[in-house]
């Protein structure tokens, strides 16, 4: 014969089977640091051996919590699918959620229809708090999110707000220093880069970098803007093997552009790293290695990145006092065969 719903163990059955009141039973059962280690351990092992599991739908009511978390990102949904960073972030994103307890709500944000749609989700009370990417400095979505009552921890600089709110981000202008100082250190003196889209603050950062380290030097060089793809990176090469012929080092501001760039050069007959030298921005694991030569490129981790947005977002959950601040995680070289 099966048991019914009805005859599942209770919250008191659990207190009674490991003699503490009902009150400390929840209290453990719900992390409660002022239980003691022992009542912890013995409510632990009530609930595992008569198998219970609290009613979810009965906790929210009392909790007002969902146990969801949005990960938000604000680009079209081929660019997202395409770029080796943000499957790299979807992906810690799921782990990190899901360590912490929560469930990963998936979510693209391209254009005016998914900003309102987006706007109503977050605002109807689905989801505990947002993870948001949202690069594009005329991005609307950031601002609008000010008005919502959960907290939400950015990705990036959020278009154009600096003040007010948490941002995890990596320190591009940096990472274009280290390598243009790099190139520099090799002998190159007529160095170029392949610029990403000027509308994203990561992308101006590294050009910003790549521009003050030249100037620290007394040098000057050329820049072409792409768009983050393969084939951006490779017309934006071209384009600038057609200006200076000449030039022997270039920076490209991602891995994918950097593999376009290394299409172009290889078509132009310039031999890499022996005529130009070529360095990118990512270390995407399963692309920069597997470049003809493999890659020396700017090393960043986005699972960092998303473990300290977690980590913030659940101390805000908790009613932690977090101030709002823009965390910046170092970046680092990585060193192969292109230069």
């Amino acid at each position: 014969m099966t048991s019914s719903q009805d005859e599942r163990p209770t919250l008191e059955d659990v207190a009674a089977f490991a003699g503490v009141s009902r009150s400390t039973a929840s209290r453990a059962l719900n992390g409660d640091a002022n239980v003691s280690s022992r009542a912890r351990d013995a409510v632990l092992a009530a609930a595992r051996d008569l198998g219970y599991s609290p009613n979810q739908a009965a906790r929210s009511l009392v909790t007002r919590r969902t146990g969801a978390v949005a990960v938000v990102l604000s680009e079209p949904e081929e660019v997202v699918l395409s770029d080796p960073y943000r499957t790299a972030v979807m992906r810690a994103g799921y782990r990190e959620l899901a360590a912490s307890g929560s469930q990963m709500v998936l979510m693209f944000n391209d254009g005016r229809d998914d900003h309102a749609r987006t706007l109503r989700f977050l605002e109807g009370g689905h989801v505990d708090g947002a993870l948001v990417f949202a690069p594009h400095k005329a991005d609307p979505l950031p601002r609008a999110l000010r008005l919502l009552r959960i907290p939400i921890v950015y990705g990036g600089q959020p278009g154009n707000i600096t003040r007010g709110v948490h941002v995890v981000d990596f320190d591009n202008c940096d990472g274009a220093r280290l390598a243009v100082e790099h190139l520099m250190d090799s002998g190159r003196l007529q160095i170029a880069t392949v610029a990403g889209p000027q509308d994203q603050t990561a992308a101006v950062h590294r050009l910003e970098g790549w521009r003050k380290t030249l100037i620290r030097a007394g040098m000057s060089g050329l820049s072409e803007e792409a768009d983050f793809t393969f084939e951006g990176g490779r017309a934006a090469m071209t384009r600038l093997l057609k200006r200076d012929p000449f030039l022997n080092g270039v920076f490209v501001a991602s891995d994918l552009m950097a593999a376009g760039a290394l299409r172009a050069l290889h078509e132009a007959g310039r031999r890499v790293p022996d005529d130009v030298a070529v360095i990118g921005f990512d270390d995407h694991p399963a692309l920069a290695t597997a470049m003809h030569p493999p890659l020396t490129t700017v090393h960043q981790d986005p699972a960092a990145q998303v473990q300290h947005m977690v980590a913030t977002l659940m101390a805000l959950l908790a009613g932690e006092t977090v101030r709002p601040q823009r965390h910046v995680l170092p970046v680092s070289l990585r060193l192969r065969e292109s230069a």
